[in-house]
C-alpha cells in the first residue's frame, strides 16, 4: 500500500517543483521585457524572499544598462529604513539574516532606494487617491511614446510639454490648441499625446481631418458629432439628425463622463462650437485638444505653438524614413545633410523626401535634389498650399510679394515696402499671415520670417500658370531671368 502511494507523492512534488521553476522563468522574462518597474516598498515587503529575488533581477537589468526605468514607491515606510534595513522594515528583513542570499538582497535594496520615486507620507498630505494620480503622471512623463508611427523622432520633449500643460489643472476641463504651420508635426504630436494618455479617461475620440470632413456633403459636422459620441461611448447605434441636435446630445451625454477628445485640423470656429462647444459640456478632468493652422480659431482654447525640429532631430527623422535607422548609410552622409538642409527642419518635407529616396542609389539622390530646386514635391506643396487657398484675394497678393521678395526685415520696414507696392492694408495683412502660420515674427527684434518651404510654395504659385515663360510671371526674383527679360524687352505692360 505504501509502495503504491510513494511514487504518486514523489510525482506530485516533482510537478510542483517544475511549476515553480517554470513560473520563475516566466517572471524573469517578464522583468527583462518590461519597460518600467514600479517597486512598492511596504513594512512587510522584506519578509518575502520572492519579492527580494524579483528586486535583485530588476537591479541586474539596470547593471546591463537596459532602457528600463525604475520607480520606487514608499508606502508607509521610510526610504532610509529600506536602505539600511532598519525600523519595521528591518524587522521583516531579519528573518533572512542567515540566508545565503541575504547580502545580495541588501545590495539590491540599497541600490533601489537611489532611484527617484515618491513617499506617501510626505506627498499629497498622505491622501492615497491624489498620491496615485501623481504617480501616474510621473510614469506617463517617463514612459516612451506609444504610437502607430514607429518613426517618431524628436517627439519626447514635445509630448512631455503638452502633458505638463494638461496636468497644470487636473481637476478642471482643459482645452488646448496645438498651433503651427502646415507640415510642422501638429497631427503627429496630437496623436502621440492621445496614444499615451487615452487610457486615463472613461472615453476617448480622435477626429481626423475636421476641416476636410466638415465640408463633405455626405459627412459634415453632424457626422463628426456622431463619430465622437460613438467613440466615447463605444456604441454604433448613436445617430445624429442635425448639427443643433448634435450639440444638445453631446452636451447632455458628455457632461457625465471624463473624456479625451482630439479634433485634428480645425480651421473654423463653427467646427469647434459644434464639436466642443465649451467647458460646461464636459466633466471635470476632461481634456480637449485641437490642432490648427489658424491662431484665431481659439474659442476659449489655450494655444501651444509647435516648434519645428532642431538640426539634431531633423537628420535622424530623415534617416528613419530613408534608411530605417537614425544615422545615414555609409556613402550617403553628405547627400542626407543636403536633403535635410533643403527641408529646413519641416517634418512633412523630411518624411516625404525620406520615403521618396528610400532604395535609390546616389545618382538617383542627386537627380532628385536637382529637380527639387526647380519643382518642390507635389505632396508637400499641396499640404502647405491649403493655408494659402483660404486667404482673401488681397491677403494672397501680400503673401506672394513677401514670398518672392523674401523679406527679412522688421515689421515696420516690411510694412513700408509693402505699402510702397500699393498694399495699404499691409500691417493688417501681415497679422493675418501670422495667424495662419504663414510667417513668424521673432519676439526679440520684431523681425518677420517666412519658412523656406513656404517661400518655395509661394514662388511655385507664381510660376505655375506659365512655368517656362518667366516674362509672363507676375513677380520676378531670379537675377538672370530679370536681366534676360529687360535685355530682350519681354516685360508685360502694367494693368
Amino acid at each position: 500500500m505504501n509502495n503504491t502511494k510513494s511514487p504518486k507523492i514523489q510525482t506530485t512534488h516533482a510537478t510542483c517543483n517544475q511549476k515553480a521553476r517554470d513560473f520563475s522563468v516566466i517572471q524573469s522574462e517578464a522583468i527583462e521585457e518590461s519597460r518600467f518597474h514600479v517597486i512598492v516598498f511596504s513594512k512587510n515587503y522584506a519578509s518575502s524572499s520572492w519579492c527580494l529575488d524579483e528586486l535583485v533581477k530588476i537591479m541586474e537589468c539596470q547593471m546591463m544598462k537596459t532602457r528600463q526605468a525604475v520607480y520606487p514607491i514608499f508606502y508607509d515606510v521610510e526610504p532610509t529604513h529600506v536602505r539600511k534595513q532598519s525600523g519595521e522594515f528591518g524587522k521583516a528583513f531579519s528573518k533572512h539574516e542567515n540566508d545565503e542570499n541575504a547580502e545580495k538582497w541588501r545590495q539590491a535594496l540599497v541600490k533601489a532606494t537611489s532611484f527617484s520615486g515618491r513617499d506617501l507620507r510626505n506627498t499629497a498630505d498622505g491622501h492615497e487617491v491624489d498620491f496615485i494620480k501623481l504617480v501616474v503622471t510621473d510614469i506617463s512623463l517617463k514612459l516612451p511614446v506609444f504610437s502607430a508611427d514607429e518613426n517618431l523622432v524628436g517627439m519626447r520633449t514635445r509630448v512631455n510639454d503638452v502633458i505638463s500643460s494638461l496636468n497644470a489643472a487636473p481637476n478642471e476641463v482643459c482645452m488646448i490648441g496645438i498651433w503651427g504651420m502646415g507640415g510642422g508635426g501638429k497631427t503627429t504630436l496630437a496623436r502621440a499625446v492621445f496614444d499615451q494618455i487615452c487610457n486615463e479617461f472613461e472615453g476617448s475620440s480622435f477626429v481626423e481631418n475636421v476641416r476636410e470632413s466638415s465640408t463633405k456633403p455626405l459627412l459634415g459636422l453632424k457626422s463628426l458629432q456622431q463619430q465622437v459620441l460613438r467613440d466615447v461611448f463605444k456604441r454604433q447605434d448613436i445617430f445624429i439628425n442635425g448639427v443643433l441636435e448634435g450639440k444638445k446630445e453631446m452636451r447632455k451625454k458628455m457632461h457625465g463622463i471624463k473624456v479625451l477628445v482630439v479634433l485634428d485640423d480645425v480651421d473654423h470656429i463653427d467646427q469647434l462650437k459644434a464639436l466642443a462647444g465649451g467647458r460646461n459640456w464636459f466633466k471635470k478632468g476632461s481634456v480637449i485638444i485641437i490642432t490648427t493652422r489658424d491662431e484665431q480659431v481659439s474659442h476659449d482654447v489655450e494655444p501651444i505653438q509647435v516648434d519645428l525640429l532642431s538640426n539634431e532631430e531633423a537628420l535622424p527623422l530623415f534617416c528613419m524614413n530613408a534608411f530605417g535607422t537614425q544615422i545615414p548609410v555609409q556613402g550617403y552622409e553628405e547627400l542626407s545633410r543636403e536633403v535635410v538642409s533643403y527641408a529646413a527642419d519641416l517634418p512633412l518635407t523630411i518624411t516625404v523626401l525620406g520615403s521618396h529616396l528610400r532604395g535609390r542609389n546616389t545618382c538617383g539622390w542627386k537627380g532628385v535634389l536637382e529637380s527639387l530646386k526647380r519643382m518642390p514635391k507635389k505632396e508637400v506643396v499641396d499640404m502647405l498650399e491649403l493655408s494659402y487657398t483660404i486667404l482673401e484675394d488681397n491677403i494672397k497678393e501680400i503673401f506672394l510679394d513677401v514670398a518672392c521678395m523674401r523679406l527679412h526685415y522688421s515689421i515696420d520696414h516690411a510694412v513700408f515696402i509693402l505699402e510702397s507696392c500699393g498694399h495699404f492694408e499691409a500691417r493688417c495683412g501681415l497679422d493675418v499671415l501670422k495667424e495662419k502660420s504663414l510667417i513668424t515674427i521673432s519676439k526679440d527684434d520684431e523681425e518677420m520670417v517666412m519658412h523656406d518651404q513656404i517661400v518655395e510654395m509661394g514662388k511655385n504659385i507664381v510660376r505655375r500658370p506659365n512655368r517656362k515663360e518667366p516674362h509672363k510671371h507676375s513677380r520676378l526674383w531670379e537675377d538672370l531671368e530679370i536681366e534676360h527679360i529687360l535685355a530682350n524687352d519681354l516685360g508685360t505692360e502694367a494693368t
